[in-house]
């Protein structure tokens, strides 16, 4: 039995509506997924202020977390979204400039590193450019090595204190899936030391 030419385009142009909707719902989600993402020490920024030709500039997020740019001076950068780092510059241009475009976004996270160090295949500082837990760091670093203590890992973490932290991972208790808790979201400037 042949299905008839206007049932076909009918089902075509569904198709294509359906399609067109999940995208309208799925992109927003993915959009606000990356927004949250935290300016960290060594991460490139661009920095433009609409119809302001002196304006414009790429910055490097310095050791100590601050940028300069022209008219507002140093600000601290790092720990913000670039949403509220665009929000601050605008309050501060405000004062020279009425009603100020400004438009931030990242060149690189090359701040946003982690270090893996032991017995692990690769050892060696690996830039997250996306969240990462311990196990998906593990295989970034080419997996334990024969010789690694595979339940004595640790996590070194500092905060912004300088405050120092040990957590402990055990890697058996989330390969087996008892402890999926366990498997720590890594934050940047950790340190995963494999005895």
């Amino acid at each position: 039995m042949r299905i008839p030419d206007f049932l076909r385009v009918a089902v075509r142009c569904w198709t294509i509506i359906l399609t067109l909707l999940v995208a309208l719902v799925i992109a927003p989600s993915l959009a606000t997924a990356d927004a949250g993402y935290r300016i960290n020490k060594g991460d490139k920024l661009k920095v433009d202020v609409w119809q302001e030709e002196n304006l414009h500039a790429e910055v490097m997020v310095l050791p100590d977390g601050t940028i300069s740019f022209p008219l507002v001076g140093v600000i601290q950068a790092a720990g913000k979204t670039t949403d509220e780092l665009q929000i601050f510059l605008q309050q501060r241009l405000e004062e020279y400039i009425p009603g100020p475009e400004v438009n931030i976004s990242l060149i690189t996270v090359e701040g946003n590193q982690i270090f893996i160090i032991g017995e692990v295949a690769r050892p060696g500082p690996y830039i997250m450019s996306k969240n990462l837990d311990v196990m998906q760091a593990l295989s970034l670093a080419g997996g334990l090595t024969p010789f690694a203590a595979k339940n004595d890992i640790r996590i070194l973490r500092r905060d912004n204190d300088g405050v120092s932290e040990t957590l402990l991972f055990s890697y058996s208790d989330v390969a087996d899936g008892d402890n999926l808790g366990t498997n720590i979201l890594l934050q940047s400037g950790d340190t995963v030391i494999i005895p």
